[in-house]
This record gives structure tokens, C-alpha cells and sequence, in this order.
């Protein structure tokens, strides 16, 4: 068995984590197993599951003391001999791991981009450098999209050395159903409303002060509306009073995190994500697989795009502009969305099986 060891912030029900998570559950787990370093004490949420499939988790000290993380990785790497291959996905933090591993020689180091931009918090000073660093140390880029691949490692060397690696879910599970629709619907109340809906942490990144904006416009042109925000975040609080601020309290229902994410996007008559900045969004592609109409920022990469039922718009478009556009989807029959979404690389059944070849390849690799 290969052990591949994930270093991430920490296993909560987010983007990266969920799309790891995804494929883990479609690994062969008597060829590969997922161990996973977490570099936040706080506990996942996806760690009893993790735990119940064999793989492990580790808690690193984080990055605030260096000295005292490298001192921390060596330990851990002399103790598990097994790792020769780690596969880092903390944006430009990712240079600590790396580096840690290359100290110990570990063979494979790989760094996988999932993002378009950096956050805009007290360390993006610090990130901004580390960023062009990551290639020096880095033996393998991997990236969830084109564009992801070219802003961390260089578009030549993107170019020249790059895996991409789609952000894939269970299609199936995703695709449309009338069952939960209704049953979700009379539960909070939504009866026969025109949904707009949302996935995403309530975070300065997914940029949702805009999308209550560009609801606010909608529902004075359809009052029979309402939003639904499923997720949480810090800025809940705030984004409540903002709902508030703009007379739209009641039409917006902030349901929270939710196990059943799945079931949502049959609710939903149109899904919104007004982004400052993406990799791909994997709830881009869950909308999709629900045959969602999508209006999605134009700071997300075009790659998103599988079906034709996707419209981009920019973020200096004022709330009336977006609320006309999303309007202008019109309600049809929704149906399956498979063929396309395998066809374009989403499907997890066939990726994760491709995953799972890189891995024994790099492992065969790393042992000669």
C-alpha cells in the first residue's frame, strides 16, 4: 500500500477539503491510502470519516514558529519512513511543506494550485514571496485548473511540466431530483418561490456582500423570491445585517452548513457565485450536474463552463445588470448532465482511477 500525505489547513467541510475527500472514497484504499497534516489544531470535520477509512492525521505546530515546524516535520518523517510522497495544497504556504520534505529527502513533493489570487489578510505580504519560490522546491505541479497552474508556478512552466487535475464529484449523486426539491421547499418554507441560490463559506474571498446586493435588485423585480445561502463563515454576522440594511431580512434564508448539499441544488432555480477569485469552484461543477442555471463572476476561470446553461459577469456590474441576466434564464425541464460532465473530466469514478495511477506511477518513481 501507498500512504500519500496531504498537507492542508485542516480537514473542515470546504472546496479543497471536499474535493480531497471525494477522492478518497473512490481510492482502491489496498493501493493507496490518504494520511493527512494538518497545520490548525482546530478538528475537521470530515476527521471521523477520514479515521474510519485507516488514514491518519497529523497536527503540525503551524507555521508561526519555523524552527519549531521543521524540528516537528523531521520527526515526523524519521517516525514514518513510509512517506515518499506529499502532496501540499496551502496556497503559498505550501512552501513549508515542501520544503520541510525536501530536507528530508523526501523524493515527490508535490504542489497542487487551487486558487487564482491570493487572500488579502495580515500574511499576504509574506505569501506574495513565498509564492515564486514554490517551483524551486517543488518536484511535481499539479493545478485544478489552467489558469490555477499558470498564477503559482509561471505559465512556461506550466506549460511544460503540469497535471491538471479536475475537481471531480459524484455526478450522480448531484443530478436533479423532484424528491428532495419538494420536501426541502415545504421544510423552510420556500413553497413555489423563485430560489437563488449559493454554496460557499461566508468569507471575504466569496465575496457575498455583492450577491446580496445583486439579490437585493432581483427581488424588487420578482417579489416572489427568495435566496438561500447554505454555509458559514465569520462574516455572518455582518452579511445579516447587510440583509437587513437593504430591506431583504425575510426574502434570504441563511440554512448553515448543511450534510445534504447535494439535495439543495434541487431547490435552487438558479446558482450564483460572485467570487473575488477561484481556482474552479467544485460547487460550480455540483451546480452544473444539477443542470443549474449558473451566473458566475468573471474572475472565475472559463474552464468552469460544461453545459450552456452558464453565464459569466463582472464584478464592477452593477446589481441590476446581474439580476437582469440571471432573469433572463428561463425555467425548463431539468435533466442528467453525466455524459457531459464525464466527458469534460469531471466524473470521479474515472479521475479518481486516473489519480490513483499517478500516485503508483510517482511511488514506482520514487523508489528506484
Amino acid at each position: 500500500m501507498v500512504r500519500i500525505l496531504h498537507s492542508v489547513s485542516n480537514m473542515d467541510r470546504a472546496g479543497i477539503e471536499t474535493m480531497l475527500m471525494n477522492f478518497y472514497r473512490h481510492m482502491d484504499r489496498e493501493k493507496v491510502q490518504f494520511d493527512f497534516l494538518a497545520n490548525k489544531p482546530k478538528p475537521g470535520d470530515y476527521d471521523d470519516e477520514i479515521r474510519e477509512m485507516g488514514g491518519r492525521i497529523f497536527v503540525s505546530p503551524g507555521y508561526k514558529n519555523p524552527s519549531k515546524y521543521f524540528s516537528y516535520m523531521g520527526e515526523l518523517f524519521r517516525e514514518h519512513p513510509e512517506y515518499k510522497i506529499i502532496h501540499t495544497h496551502n496556497g503559498s504556504l505550501m512552501l513549508y511543506p515542501l520544503k520541510a520534505a525536501q530536507k528530508n529527502n523526501i523524493s515527490v513533493r508535490i504542489a497542487h494550485a487551487h486558487a487564482t489570487a491570493i487572500p488579502l489578510d495580515f500574511k499576504n505580504g509574506i505569501k506574495q514571496c513565498m509564492k515564486p519560490m514554490i517551483k524551486y522546491v517543488a518536484t511535481d505541479y499539479w493545478g485544478c485548473s489552467n489558469a490555477a497552474g499558470e498564477f503559482y508556478f509561471s505559465k512556461k512552466r506550466w506549460n511544460k511540466n503540469n497535471e491538471l487535475i479536475h475537481n471531480a464529484i459524484d455526478v450522480e449523486k448531484f443530478t436533479y431530483s423532484e424528491e428532495p426539491r419538494r420536501r426541502l421547499r415545504e421544510q423552510y418554507g420556500l413553497g413555489d418561490k423563485f430560489v437563488m441560490g449559493h454554496v460557499g463559506r461566508l468569507t471575504w474571498q466569496k465575496n457575498q456582500k455583492k450577491l446580496l446586493e445583486i439579490f437585493a435588485a432581483l427581488h424588487k423585480i420578482n417579489l416572489n423570491s427568495q435566496l438561500v445561502i447554505v454555509g458559514t463563515g465569520e462574516l455572518e454576522a455582518k452579511l445579516k445585517k447587510q440583509a437587513e440594511e437593504l430591506g431583504i431580512f425575510d426574502a434570504v434564508t441563511f440554512a448553515g452548513m448543511q450534510t445534504n448539499v447535494n439535495e439543495w441544488y434541487s431547490v435552487f432555480d438558479v446558482f450564483v457565485l460572485s467570487s473575488w477569485y477561484e481556482g474552479l469552484p467544485v460547487v460550480g461543477v455540483e451546480a452544473q450536474a444539477a443542470d443549474l442555471p449558473c451566473v458566475f463572476t468573471d474572475k472565475i476561470t472559463p474552464e468552469v463552463k460544461v453545459t450552456e446553461r452558464v453565464s459569466f459577469m463582472g464584478l464592477d456590474d452593477d446589481a441590476e445588470a446581474w439580476a437582469k441576466e440571471i432573469l433572463k434564464f428561463k425555467p425548463e425541464n431539468r435533466i442528467s448532465r453525466f455524459d457531459e460532465l464525464k466527458n469534460s473530466g469531471y466524473d470521479i469514478n474515472t479521475e479518481a482511477a486516473r489519480l490513483q495511477e499517478l500516485y503508483l506511477a510517482l511511488y514506482v518513481k520514487a523508489n528506484r
